[in-house]
């Protein structure tokens, strides 16, 4: 027996979008409070000294929760080419804008406090709020897209065209994803900051984090009639073979009202996925009006990955559908890599992903406790 073949190829497939979801989702709950702390840090903070607080509430651990997004790159490129192939290139100008402010980040960190002069400082503050705003308005942005279909089509030989252009993607469903990934990342981050600041700076944080968490459950409930009422899904229509070969031009696929609500209504325990999405964020508000710091970042985590786990159930087998040809629409079970592939990706993920969970965890082991006013003036235990 060939070893791969002791996990068959469908259950690989199955597997593999599971995991993609996992990193997609540690991303946004990890590097997520990043993203809306950077985001805030323009609003909750005063002072050159309130500032640092808030720099250093996220700045010993932004680079470690980036690799969830290093990895969900990686899982894209490799599980999932043709994905990779479509949203990347489709997608070029808003991802080279999130790059960017991504790049903006870690300079913003490594030069602010090089000098003294506040309009030095100001304009580095800036770029952290760049690059906390721009890659969580973009990302849901892109969600939104994928939610209505992408203007791409293949070739016979399975050449990829993309028809759209930048200014497509700024649509009113889109921008509303857009808008409900900023409230939820910066509700996250400012249970974050309830967790690592004190004082005015982590008042101020509560006050936006309530603000945005009302917000998200809201705006995340009009999305969700916006999408039943305007936005039509895709449906498969010919027999899917779980175990055929990746080529997605072998199937029939038609846009069909209320499609991607097909799921639930066949499986009803499902709605629990976008429950804990506005549970989670409701939740979070209540905790912090009632300033329990721990359990409103847990509950705005749950918030989070309900909210980015309703996407793929409702849209599951389908992960990029195609508006120019819908039959060209891609599936789980008709874009991934080879069997063999997928195998070798899991047990190299079964290695490292324990790995990286031990870590991560040990460094937040380590560096708990609450940001000291006293020791950033001191220019002790604190980088920047």
């Amino acid at each position: 027996m060939i070893l791969h073949d002791l996990i068959a190829y469908d259950v690989l497939r199955f597997i593999w979008w599971l995991l993609l979801g996992v990193l997609l989702i540690g991303f946004a709950v990890t590097d997520g409070f990043d993203l809306g702390t950077g985001t805030l840090l323009p609003f909750v903070a005063r002072t050159d000294l309130e500032r640092r607080v808030v720099i250093n509430a996220i700045g010993p651990t932004w680079e470690g929760n980036q690799v969830w997004l290093v990895l969900g790159g990686g899982a894209i490129f490799a599980a999932w080419p043709q994905l990779y192939a479509v949203s990347f290139s489709g997608f070029y100008l808003a991802m080279f804008a999130v790059l960017v402010a991504l790049i903006l980040r870690p300079v913003a960190f490594k030069f602010r406090s090089k000098r003294e002069d506040p309009k030095w400082r100001s304009r580095w503050d800036a770029a952290l709020f760049v690059g906390g705003f721009v890659p969580a308005l973009i990302f849901g942005v892109a969600m939104g897209n994928v939610l209505q279909g992408v203007p791409f089509r293949l070739e016979d030989d399975m050449r990829i065209f993309y028809d759209g252009t930048f200014f497509g993607l700024l649509n009113p469903f889109a921008l509303l994803c857009g808008v409900i990934s900023v409230t939820m990342l910066v509700m996250h981050g400012a249970a974050w900051l309830q967790v690592k600041t004190a004082g005015a700076v982590a008042e101020r944080a509560r006050a936006f984090g309530v603000v945005c968490a009302v917000l998200t459950v809201v705006l995340y409930a009009l999305a969700g009639l916006f999408m039943h009422w305007f936005v039509a899904g895709y449906a498969v229509t010919s027999p899917i073979d779980v175990l055929g070969p990746s080529n997605p031009l072998n199937k029939t696929v038609v846009v069909q009202e209320a499609a991607w609500f097909a799921n639930y209504a066949a499986h009803p325990v499902l709605w629990l996925v976008p429950a804990a999405g506005l549970l989670g964020a409701l939740l979070a508000m209540l905790m912090l009006i009632a300033r329990r710091a721990l359990t409103a970042l847990l509950f705005s985590g749950v918030g989070i990955a309900g909210i980015i786990g309703s996407v793929g159930v409702s849209m599951f087998p389908v992960i990029l559908p195609s508006t120019v040809n819908p039959s060209a629409s891609l599936m789980v079970w008709d874009s991934s890599s080879s069997h063999l592939t997928l195998f070798i990706m899991l047990v190299c993920t079964a290695i490292f992903m324990p790995i990286i969970l031990a870590y991560t965890t040990w460094v937040f082991s380590v560096l708990r406790g609450k940001v000291d006013p006293a020791a950033i003036e001191g220019g002790k235990d604190h980088a920047y």
